[in-house]
Parts: structure tokens; C-alpha cells; sequence
């Protein structure tokens, strides 16, 4: 195998994770002065999931009023918050002032941590002579999460769908991506979490997949695929 001159990543679920779904209930309903114990956190934890609302869940079914908002909901804001506030409904959530607001947290930097060996992986690369990119679907600026993480300066591009118009597994987000780093998508390696982060085998990029779960259940996996992939 020969090797490569540039790595890329996916965001969510790749180099970081939104925080956990109780948590999440917890940090609105404490912020909003709301006394909720610790079985009805677990239960609307468990609704929001069920429901898609929450980062990391697929909807076990998308209504029928949302489908056209879920399908583009990564190509602008206003699309990703009505569709994601509506799954927030659609869960049952009892607050209904409290909806905006869990959807913005879900878009807060402090909401989402980095998984343990993201930093060393990203900074590996570099000092490998590597170019590094992050290729995500996503309907917000993640820059300050990547910032709040000690990786965006570690970046030589970030390519989000919401800005260039494309979503993954379109092969040509991840040809953007190649160009902006001057280099062969044969060149390069994509490091994601789901199938559509392997839309740019078609261009002869090589994809490595790692698990979506809590980041203290997979400390070395992306430093493990650098490894792997760099080995000579």
C-alpha cells in the first residue's frame, strides 16, 4: 500500500461526540430551573434517541411532515432546526419552551467532546507530513468545537455540507476536499463512523471506519488506523 499524502475525518461520531443523551436532558431542564429525577431523565433520554433527535440516533421513523426536511436537513440551518426541533417534538418532550433550547445546545461546543487519542491522531498526522481535513455533514460552524478541542489548528481545511452545498456520500465533497489540499483522492484516507463516509471510494480514496459510541469506550482507534495506514 502505498503512502498517503493526506487524512481525512468525519466530525460526529469520528473525531468527536456529542454528549450523552442524559446529559443533555439534564443540562436544559437544570439550566430552565426544572426538578426532574433521575427515572424521567433516563425516559425522555430514551424518547429523544428513539426519535432521532438526539446526535448520534437515526429516527426509527421519520413522519411524513418532516421527510422532505430530513433528507436536506444538512444543507442549511434553518432545514436542520426544523427538522431536528420537530423529531424534539415528536419524542413527546413535555417542555415546549424548552425546545429551541435543546436543539441549541445540541449545537453548543461545550455540548460535544473530543474522543481520547483525536488530538494525538490529528497531530500524528501532521508531524507525518500529512494534510488533514474534516469532511462532515452538518448544518452549524463546528470550527469552535474543533477550536475548544485543540484540533482546528491542526487542520488544513474543514469542509462542512451546509457551506458548499453537497452532503456525503456524494463523491464530490470529498473531490473538494482533495483539491483544496492539492492532492489525488487516491492519495488520500477518509476516517469515518457510517457508510456514507465512504462516498469517495469511487475517486479511489481508501475509507477506515470506527465505531460511533461514548468516548470513553474507544480511546485509540483513530490513532490505531493512522498507524495502520502510515506502517511502511
Amino acid at each position: 500500500m502505498d503512502q498517503p499524502r493526506a487524512m481525512l475525518f468525519d466530525f460526529s461520531g469520528t473525531l468527536m461526540h456529542f454528549e450523552s443523551a442524559e446529559s443533555w436532558v439534564r443540562a436544559i431542564t437544570e439550566a430552565a430551573g426544572i426538578g426532574v429525577d433521575e427515572g424521567e431523565v433516563e425516559h425522555w433520554a430514551a424518547r429523544l434517541i428513539e426519535a432521532g433527535a438526539w446526535y448520534g440516533a437515526y429516527p426509527t421513523y421519520v413522519p411524513e411532515h418532516l421527510a422532505a426536511l430530513y433528507e436536506s436537513r444538512d444543507l442549511d440551518e434553518p432545514h436542520h432546526r426544523a427538522c431536528y426541533t420537530g423529531l424534539i417534538r415528536e419524542s413527546g418532550w413535555p417542555w415546549p419552551e424548552l425546545v429551541e433550547p435543546l436543539y441549541d445546545r445540541s449545537n453548543a461546543p461545550e455540548a460535544w467532546l473530543a474522543y481520547p487519542d483525536a488530538l494525538e491522531a490529528v497531530s500524528e498526522a501532521k508531524d507525518r507530513g500529512l494534510a488533514t481535513a474534516v469532511i462532515s455533514n452538518i448544518s452549524f460552524d463546528i470550527r469552535p468545537h474543533l477550536k475548544h478541542a485543540g484540533l482546528l489548528e491542526l487542520l488544513d481545511a474543514v469542509v462542512l455540507s451546509y457551506e458548499v452545498g453537497m452532503v456525503k456520500p456524494d463523491p464530490k465533497i470529498f473531490q473538494l476536499a482533495c483539491d483544496t489540499l492539492g492532492v489525488d483522492p487516491a492519495s488520500a484516507v477518509m476516517v469515518g463512523d457510517h457508510a456514507a463516509d465512504g462516498g469517495g471510494s469511487v475517486l479511489g480514496v481508501r475509507t477506515y471506519f470506527v465505531n460511533q459510541v461514548p468516548v470513553q469506550e474507544r480511546p485509540d482507534a483513530l490513532i490505531s488506523v493512522l498507524r495502520e495506514v502510515t506502517a511502511s
